[in-house]
């Protein structure tokens, strides 16, 4: 067999949606423990208006950590879920809340196997909240 690599590029490229302004509604959370040993939630954002809904427009994490709080705080306000004093809440009552989600394309190599791997991300301060709905319809505009 006879093949031509030159035009295969050395990244994969993982995004389903280019960089932009989505509406979204966490469409799942994982929960799992960090290298450095915290408990973090895996949250997957899901486009639900315009063209690309229903595609997934990015990963983004939560971490239960001292230096990940704020983080975690901010997007849990911009979910309309309560953040005063002492909650307690399990990663399922994520699912189904909107935002105004920003992704931005992020690059990095794994150091296993030294492949490029492109995905979205979601700045710092990446989202802005949508009015709160968990049943909301996917209708393509």
């Amino acid at each position: 067999m006879k093949i031509d690599f030159t035009s295969v590029s050395d990244i994969e490229d993982l995004r389903a949606v280019p960089p932009g302004e989505y509406e979204c509604k966490v469409a799942e959370v994982r929960e799992s423990q960090s290298p450095s040993g915290h408990i973090r939630w895996g949250i997957r954002w899901e486009v639900v208006a315009g063209e690309m809904v229903g595609k997934t427009a990015c990963w983004d994490s939560l971490h239960w950590s001292e230096r990940g709080l704020p983080r975690a705080k901010y997007v849990l306000q911009v979910l309309g879920l309560d953040t005063e004093g002492a909650v307690s809440m399990e990663p399922n009552e994520l699912e189904g809340n909107l935002a105004l989600v920003q992704v931005a394309p992020e690059e990095r190599e794994d150091p296993v196997t030294g492949i490029r791997r492109c995905t979205n991300r979601v700045p710092f301060a990446g989202y802005q909240p949508l009015a709160r709905n968990k049943d909301v319809k996917m209708v393509k505009e």
